[in-house]
C-alpha cells in the first residue's frame, strides 16, 4: 500500500509531553503500515538535520519519542522547529530489503505448534504455511535487544497469548501472539506462542549496528529441516553466517 507523505508534520501528528527531558509525536491511535511508515519517515528527517538539543527518536508503532537536552534546547522550540516539517513527496510502498530466515517449525523448535493449530482447526502444516507466506514489516524493535514486533500476522493465525507464559523461552525462538510475529533473541520469559526456531543471531553488542534489523525492514520466513537447521546453527556460532536478503521496492 502506497503511503503518500505530502503534509507539514503538524498536519499530520500531535505533541505529547513525557517527563522533562522527552516528548512524543503522535500520528494515530492504532497499528497501521501507513502510521508507522510516517514515524520512520520522521526519525530518518529528524537523524538528517536534528534540532538543537535532540539526543536521540525512538520510533514505535504509532509515535516518535523525541529525547532532548534541556540545557541545549527547550521542548517548546523543538516542536516549533519540527512543526512545519516538509514530510517531502516521497511514498513509503514497502521495505528497502527484506531478511529471509530460516525456520524449523514444530517439535522441539516449537513445542506450541500443534496446540495452536487445534486452537485454530487447522493442520499443523496449514499453520507453517501461512506463516511462512507472509512478508512481514519490522514496526519497532523493544522488550529485548534485537527483538523485533513483526506485522502483520495472517488473520486466520490470529491467537491471544498464552495464558500462563513461561518462565525460560530459548534464544531464536519464533513465535505468534495475536496479528504480531517475532524473534526471541535472547533466553527470556515470555507468553508467546512457540511455533518454531531460527539459528540466526539478531544482537551482537560488538557489532555495527548491534541489532540485525532496523524499523520499516521487511521479514520473511523460510521453512528448514533438522540438518539444514543444525548446519546454519554451527555456520552462525562459527561466524560464518549471513541471512539471506531481497530486495524490495524501496520506501
Amino acid at each position: 500500500m502506497e503511503v503518500p507523505l505530502t503534509a507539514r508534520l503538524a498536519d499530520l501528528a500531535r505533541f505529547l509531553p513525557v517527563g522533562d527531558t522527552a516528548f512524543a509525536i503522535e500520528f494515530g491511535a492504532r497499528i497501521d503500515p501507513e502510521l508507522n511508515a510516517r514515524v520512520h519517515r520522521v526519525a530518518a528527517l529528524i537523524a538528517a538535520a536534528p534540532p538543537a538539543g535532540v539526543t536521540e527518536t525512538v520510533p514505535t508503532f504509532r509515535s516518535l519519542l523525541v529525547h532532548y537536552d534541556p540545557r541545549r534546547g527547550s521542548a517548546a522550540a523543538i516542536q516549533q522547529a519540527l512543526a512545519t516539517l516538509d514530510l517531502g513527496e516521497e511514498t513509503a510502498a514497502g521495505p528497502a530489503r527484506v531478511w529471509v530466515l530460516p525456520t524449523l517449525y514444530g517439535g522441539s523448535a516449537g513445542p506450541d505448534l500443534a496446540d495452536t493449530a487445534a486452537a485454530l482447526g487447522l493442520p499443523p502444516e496449514e499453520v507453517v504455511a501461512r506463516h511462512a507466506a507472509g512478508t512481514y514489516r519490522v514496526y519497532m524493535q523493544g522488550f529485548l535487544p534485537g527483538f523485533a514486533y513483526l506485522g502483520d500476522l495472517d488473520p486466520r493465525l490470529d491467537l491471544p497469548r498464552l495464558a500462563t507464559p513461561r518462565v525460560r523461552v530459548p534464544p531464536g525462538s519464533v513465535a505468534i501472539a495475536q496479528r504480531m510475529t517475532g524473534v526471541y533473541p535472547l533466553e527470556s520469559p515470555g507468553g508467546w506462542r512457540l511455533i518454531g526456531n531460527t539459528p540466526v543471531r539478531f544482537f551482537d553488542a560488538a557489532r555495527t549496528p548491534p541489532t540485525l534489523f532496523s524499523p520499516g525492514d521487511g521479514v520473511r520466513f523460510a521453512p528448514v529441516g533438522p540438518e539444514e537447521h543444525a548446519a546454519i546453527r554451527a555456520a552462525v556460532a562459527a561466524g560464518a553466517f549471513e541471512p539471506p536478503r531481497e530486495k524490495a521496492t524501496a520506501p
